[in-house]
């Protein structure tokens, strides 16, 4: 799972000479919180209403400007605090002390009239925080309790005089200071560059480093960042040097522009449109995008929202992306482990079964044992009693052979769903973000609905949405039809399969359910060919040159009762050969045809 790149002091200078620029003042309406560590408000200007998002999460604490969110949780005990101590009161002021990751927006009853409530959030790391102060600044509500045996410098929870974190080591960065001062603070320990200027000035991250030496050339050796302070070379320093007056300038003079990349995934700070006005030039509009972001907010244009700027706009892309990639692995980990333990439950009962029928096995030895002992001539009523009990435990182990057969064939399509289930897991992790969620969703359904049954089931399943299959088209213009979960695959093969249409899938292997529409119009060679790649490509085997397919009448299938959704049984059916890398292609190509339908393009034009 990638990293997120964490707001740094630059990062929130930036956003928040956006912020303040439209925010205030701005007078409070509304606080929502859309999960444990995240709240949104609503403050409303004289241009409009602007929505702010604040999180405290330790991969990704932020503050940034948002569109307006769906309505949600807006019965939290935090949302409902903020709700009732800031109702009344206009945002008047933003502050940010130095270079410090701390905000404090401040509340009041009209500008110009003292603060009476404060909004503080520490924006620093796994110790990200936010608190509601009241006009003695003590604290009203708190994003999370911070209790002694958690933290023995700084515990702080309800009605606590709210102490700020302690302040931070190193000299605040100047321009003013000349080269020699500067060169001499990060060389008074042998250590490496990185770690020499976290330790020698505020406000340098991780990420911040990586961006001052971005692209400076360091010839042979290890990274510019990873060599000691004593190795650098005087071309080194000089280079460096410009690389920081400009980065000091750019926020000085407020000089803000999100770019992607620059040794991080982005960086916020003009660094060459600085450099250029130093050398005559005239610098970018603050706040502007640069040209590849600029395409990229052009495709996804975000919140309309005055006080959301292009700063804030592409933060909130960067992170809403991030985090719900985050949150999707975390389902999927979470589903796999729920899958994990249901197949192992499933495979010890199966053995269990298995053991008891291997003991069944002997019913026929205590049969022959018993008739040979009634053979015998005039036995006395002793043998007669021995032999009638060996009768009855073998009809005993006969009656169990039957039970248990049934139980066994139960316990073995419960392992195949199971399995199908990973199989459709793992497929959602090449899916786009926005259709992975809804087939995560689906499956978490199914996989609750089979694992843990309930009275009303078949009502709720009626009443859910109508699946749909991805639909493509064949080289011959006939659709086909790929299920894409266990619904999905029991809507196509059993609930809108007609007579005429063909059925594929791949053998003995988990995958998805094809369906070409043979009653529409005969299928040729290309279109079996094209069905058979694709039920290759949409199964476990997809790694494999060349794929057994089987093809089968629809009609011919059977539902098996009591078994999972999608669960089908058939006769003996012809064998295809399907290729996944032609699927591949079949699919890369149905989706290019699609997208130029959809922009009024024809395929091909």
């Amino acid at each position: 799972m990638a990293a997120i790149q964490a707001i740094d002091a630059t990062t929130l200078r930036a956003l928040l000479a956006e912020l303040g620029s439209s925010l205030l003042p701005s007078r409070f309406e509304k606080a929502q919180q859309s999960d444990p560590h995240t709240l949104q408000l609503a403050l409303r200007s004289l241009e409009g209403c602007h929505w702010i998002e604040l999180g405290w999460q330790a991969e990704a604490p932020r503050l940034h400007g948002i569109s307006a969110p769906p309505r949600q949780g807006e019965g939290s005990t935090l949302a409902q605090q903020l709700q009732h101590g800031l109702r009344g009161l206009a945002l008047v002021s933003i502050e940010q002390q130095g270079w410090e990751r701390v905000v404090e927006l401040g509340f009041a009853r009209r500008p110009g009239e003292p603060d009476q409530r404060w909004l503080v959030l520490e924006l620093m790391g796994r110790r990200s925080n936010l608190f509601l102060l009241d006009e003695r600044r003590r604290v009203v509500a708190a994003g999370r309790q911070v209790r002694p045996e958690q933290s023995r410098f700084r515990p702080i929870g309800t009605g606590d005089p709210y102490s700020p974190p302690p302040p931070l080591a190193g000299e605040p960065p100047r321009s003013e200071e000349s080269f020699d001062d500067w060169r001499r603070r990060l060389s008074l320990v042998p250590l490496p560059l990185q770690r020499a200027l976290q330790d020698a000035y505020q406000g340098i991250s991780p990420g911040l480093a990586r961006q001052l030496v971005d692209g400076l050339e360091v010839g042979q050796g290890p990274p510019l960042l990873e060599r000691l302070v004593t190795d650098l070379q005087p071309a080194d320093w000089q280079a460096l040097h410009r690389r920081w007056r400009a980065w000091l300038l750019a926020v000085e003079q407020k000089r803000f522009q999100y770019r992607e990349g620059g040794g991080c995934d982005y960086r916020c700070w003009d660094g060459d449109g600085t450099e250029t006005t130093m050398g005559g030039g005239s610098p970018p509009p603050p706040g502007a995008l640069s040209p590849e972001a600029g395409k990229r907010a052009a495709r996804d244009p975000g919140p309309d929202s005055p006080a959301a700027g292009p700063i804030n706009r592409a933060l909130a892309h960067y992170y809403g992306t991030r985090l719900a990639s985050r949150e999707l692995e975390q389902r999927r980990a979470a589903l796999r482990q729920r899958l994990a333990t249901a197949a192992s439950r499933e495979s010890r009962e199966a053995d269990q079964q298995r053991s008891l029928l291997e003991a069944a096995a002997g019913s026929e030895a205590l049969q022959l044992q018993a008739d040979a002992l009634l053979c015998q001539g005039d036995p006395p009523k002793e043998v007669i009693a021995q032999a009638q009990k060996l009768y009855h435990q073998a009809r005993r182990l006969r009656r169990s052979v039957a039970a248990i057969e049934p139980r066994l064939a139960l316990h073995r399509q419960r392992l195949d769903w199971l399995e199908t289930s990973l199989h459709f897991l793992d497929q959602s992790a090449f899916l786009e973000q926005s259709e992975a969620v809804g087939a995560l969703r689906d499956l978490e359904q199914e996989i609750e609905e089979q694992l843990v049954p309930r009275q009303g089931q078949r009502r709720r399943r009626r009443e859910a949405p109508t699946p749909q299959p991805l639909e493509l088209r064949s080289p011959g213009g006939l659709r086909l039809q790929v299920g894409r979960n266990h619904r999905q695959n029991e809507w196509i093969s059993l609930r809108q399969a007609r007579r005429g249409d063909l059925w594929f899938h791949v053998q003995e292997c988990p995958g998805s359910h094809v369906v070409l529409k043979g009653s529409e119009a005969s299928p040729r060679e290309e279109d079996l060919a094209a069905a058979a790649d694709l039920a290759a490509h949409f199964s476990r085997a997809r790694g494999n040159s060349r794929v057994p397919v089987v093809l089968v009448a629809a009609e011919t299938l059977q539902r098996i009762a009591g078994a999972g959704a999608g669960t089908v049984r058939h006769g003996s059916g012809e064998i295809l050969w399907g290729e996944p890398e032609r699927g591949l292609r079949l699919l890369a190509q149905g989706r290019e045809d699609e997208a130029g339908r959809g922009s009024g393009v024809e395929p091909g034009a």
